[in-house]
């Protein structure tokens, strides 16, 4: 935790008595402070994200999160009711990240064609910055774990295609077709499964395979 301008100041004071024995108790004494609140529950988030970018993280138990973080159980379940909700919370960062870019992507290109190429696009960056939040995005995380998150992703990924769905009916209006509904709706749905199965080969190849290879001319091809 930083330490703040109150905490300077008295790091200052004491050390003008006794210099470098009382600079290392009230350091100490700083780094014992409680974090604020909602500041152990994000920490509780990134270190679970963190512990399933590692190989082997099949399954993430509360005693081994709580040792990460050198807490005890019962401190976790302060701030979460269950390991489910500690899942639901990376899911709604997940949720709030893409759909906050999704918007912004819809407002701010004319061109349906482009708005869903980088629809996908984010989605891919999105995954490859967060290997994690991958492994919860594709269910790989989620197997042992209550069968809501599980439906939650999933409906997740219903509203990325309804979304593209959207895009794509304008572009191919916009293109003459005349069956709008009927073109958009399969490459809605052929670009869900292609951003799926990026993502898949992303976390079983140990994230070494990346999602965007090659994704300028995968969009061409998809979206054409």
């Amino acid at each position: 935790m930083p330490v703040s301008a109150n905490d300077l100041i008295e790091l200052t004071a004491v050390a003008a008595v006794e210099p470098a024995a009382a600079v290392a108790a009230a350091a100490a004494a700083v780094a014992r402070k409680r974090p604020r609140p909602g500041e152990r529950r994000v920490q509780i988030l990134q270190t679970l994200a963190a512990m399933l970018e590692q190989p082997g993280a099949d399954r993430v138990t509360t005693a081994a999160l709580a040792a990460k973080l050198d807490v005890s159980e019962a401190a976790l379940y302060r701030h979460f009711a269950s390991k489910a909700q500690m899942f639901e919370g990376l899911i709604e960062f997940i949720e709030g990240s893409i759909f906050t870019l999704v918007n912004q992507i819809t407002e701010r290109e004319v061109s349906g064609q482009l708005r869903a190429q980088k629809i996908v696009s984010v989605l891919l960056q999105f995954g490859e910055r967060n290997p994690g939040m991958t492994r919860v995005m594709v269910g790989d995380a989620l197997v042992h774990e209550n069968e809501r998150l599980v439906l939650r992703m999933n409906q997740f990924f219903d509203r990325i295609e309804s979304a593209l769905r959207q895009v794509l009916r304008a572009a191919a209006e916009a293109s003459g077709s005349t069956t709008p509904t009927v073109d958009a709706n399969a490459q809605a749905s052929v670009l869900v499964s292609f951003i799926i199965g990026r993502l898949q080969r992303y976390a079983r190849s140990g994230f070494k395979r990346m999602p965007t290879e090659q994704i300028d001319a995968a969009l061409r091809l998809l979206t054409a």
